[in-house]
């Protein structure tokens, strides 16, 4: 794991360039380099949408070996924050008793702060939170509503050099569309995936795999976006198409263990629908699928793992529970 030591040599290396590698959701991680002019600039931008000002303390609690770690030494750098460097893990408050004025986290860390009284209250303090790197489930979003602070998820990838949106989670504000940066602007391709066009951060108009829908702030006419699955997140089952994301989402408040929805090859239906859980299956799981899912969308297959995969920033490896449930359909 690069150290922040390691992160700070090579930025001030004199290089116009570094080397950042995707997070692997989808198949093997990739490298790609950046520049560091627009890693400067996307800093600049992040902190001026959140107000942030010279002397504020910044929480570095996410691995320097991803885009989302090396952005918050550089907002820290751009804008002058004072930088708090905690190891990172799945309890990042667990010993931190400054106060902090922005931090960014996955979900996963979020959740676990929330389940212990004292990570609780120092979450709840946090001047601006940002979360990004996994979905936000209902039950999560419940939760950071009745915050007192700014919390906000991310949405942007390795490419755009972390995030070039934001939706409000607390307060009056809360949302399920994103509104795009200064500069950022957003449409969609003839299949509906959206389309982004951040000509600071990144030199390439990028087509994304994520299925959205567009609308307009009201009184402003600002374009903003909601994401509705990825595209290859798609199992067409027997001519039924069925968004993974969305079957994921309604299961979520009724299975205790965790689980993924992914799919395999079917000779008669084309793909089946897959769940793999860390729990048990038996014929419970598979009733409350069939009770609590649309008609003809219950899983053709259940897999018990001894645990889901995820990648390194921790979300959900598609691509290797892929693999899984080939290789367990097969037997």
């Amino acid at each position: 794991m690069m150290t922040l030591q390691q992160f700070l040599r090579e930025w001030n290396d004199g290089g116009e360039r570094i080397l950042v590698h995707t997070s692997g959701s989808t198949g093997a991680p990739k490298p790609l380099w950046v520049e560091k002019r627009r890693m400067e600039a996307s800093a600049r931008i992040t902190c001026d949408f959140l107000g942030l000002h010279e002397g504020d303390t910044a929480l570095l609690c996410m691995p320097l070996d991803y885009i989302a770690g090396k952005m918050m030494v550089v907002r820290s750098l751009v804008r002058g924050l004072r930088l708090l460097s905690v190891e990172p893990s799945s309890h990042p408050l667990a010993n931190v008793q400054t106060k902090v004025d922005f931090a960014a986290m996955v979900p996963l860390q979020v959740w676990n702060s929330l389940q212990v009284e004292t990570e609780r209250e120092r979450l709840r303090a946090i001047g601006n939170l940002i979360i990004g790197g996994g979905a936000i489930d209902d039950q999560l979003a419940a939760e950071l509503r009745g915050f007192p602070n700014a919390v906000w998820s991310t949405y942007g990838m390795t490419e755009t050099l972390s995030h070039i949106a934001l939706r409000r989670l607390s307060g009056s504000g809360a949302s399920e569309w994103y509104t795009p940066f200064e500069g950022v602007d957003v449409s969609l391709s003839p299949d509906g995936c959206l389309v982004i066009e951040a000509p600071q951060v990144c030199a390439e108009r990028l087509v994304t795999n994520d299925l959205a829908e567009l609308t307009l702030k009201p009184h402003t006419q600002q374009k903003m976006f909601r994401i509705l699955g990825r595209r290859d997140n798609v199992v067409c089952t027997g001519g039924l198409k069925i968004q993974i994301e969305e079957a994921e989402r309604l299961l979520r408040p009724h299975l205790r263990d965790a689980f993924l929805i992914t799919k395999c090859r079917d000779k008669r239906l084309g793909e089946a629908m897959v769940l793999l859980t860390e729990g048990s299956v038996d014929d419970e799981l598979r009733q409350l699928c069939h009770r609590v899912l649309p008609p003809h969308w219950a899983p053709r297959h259940y897999v018990h793992v001894a645990r889901l995969p995820q990648t390194e920033t921790g979300k959900p490896a598609r691509a290797e529970a892929q693999r899984i449930a080939s290789r367990a359909c097969q037997n």
